[in-house]
């Protein structure tokens, strides 16, 4: 079987726009925000794995709510996340104008009492309980869910969260410790990025991905996951191959009815192209498993 020539073309021109965004972006990046990371990201680790708060999650809500570190609530009372003092708080506190001037604000010995502090505050209140319920990767979820529970007033806050966690990769420091020793390994551990298409739910492959290494990030046996894409488990994924991550269709689900074969095209970069199971392929078209398509070909699709 032949990889899907046009979509390989197609995901490798998107993963190229991607490294071009990167690469960009690096460039705008606040060195700031890159020195706070570096200084806090082994506590916001820490805090995940006693408390189940992602540490992107953290990392982005102390960048955000301190400023970097320099903000006056920061520098001056270790209060790296804007937590007022509420009705509960016996510690110290600082008056410092937000929503209302002279309100109360929580002061703490250390920046790191402050993450200690952003832990309990969020498991022990009630009105944040249901984002424990989330996978521990979606930051996302976690980032909407502190916005609609009312950390914060600013209704932007969920996607500054969002745009902070995804511009300066905190999602890798959601692995925990495996992620943490990658990291002093000079490894990188990045999650793939999902995307879906005829309904379907796929990940672009990347240089030395395999089944094996693909099922286990989205906990789908290797075998299982070869077979949703008409492959074989040890079949030596390239950069750019599309892998689906469930089941294929029995017949196309969009609105095409039947495809015309271009140059490069096999059947199998048919059936991945529509989110078509293989064999279906060739039992609807009533052609034998060792057919080659011709350019020009009407091959039906549903």
């Amino acid at each position: 079987m032949t990889i899907p020539t046009t979509i390989r073309t197609v995901a490798v021109a998107i993963i190229a726009a991607f490294a071009l965004t990167g690469a960009v972006q690096a460039q705008r990046l606040n060195k700031d925000y890159v020195s706070y990371i570096k200084k806090w990201d082994k506590v916001a680790v820490e805090q995940m794995e006693k408390y189940k708060i992602p540490a992107s999650v953290t990392l982005a809500q102390g960048l955000l709510e301190s400023g970097a570190g320099k903000s006056t609530l920061a520098r001056r009372s270790n209060n790296h996340f804007g937590i007022k003092c509420g009705s509960s708080w016996r510690g110290r506190s600082v008056r410092h104008d937000d929503d209302a001037p002279d309100e109360c604000f929580r002061a703490y010995r250390s920046a790191k009492d402050s993450y200690e502090d952003h832990s309990l505050f969020l498991t022990g209140n009630r009105r944040y309980a249901s984002l424990f319920r989330l996978k521990p990767t979606d930051y996302r979820g976690w980032a909407k869910g502190l916005k609609r529970a009312g950390y914060a007033t600013n209704p932007s806050y969920a996607s500054l969260l969002i745009q902070i966690i995804e511009d300066y990769e905190l999602y890798k420091y959601d692995g925990g410790r495996k992620a943490r020793r990658a990291r002093r390994r000079g490894m990188t551990i990045i999650p793939h990025d999902t995307y879906i298409a005829n309904g379907l739910l796929y990940v672009v492959a990347r240089e030395d991905d395999t089944f094996d290494a693909i099922g286990r990030e989205f906990k789908v046996k290797a075998k299982k996951l070869a077979a949703y894409n008409d492959l074989w488990r040890d079949y030596p994924l390239m950069a750019g191959d599309i892998v689906y991550l469930e089941e294929k269709c029995k017949a196309h689900p969009g609105k095409a009815t039947y495809h015309i074969v271009k140059d490069g095209d096999s059947m199998h970069s048919i059936a991945q192209t529509y989110g078509v199971q293989l064999k279906r392929l060739f039992k609807m078209n009533k052609l034998d498993e060792d057919y080659m398509p011709e350019v020009g070909d009407f091959i039906w699709v549903k």
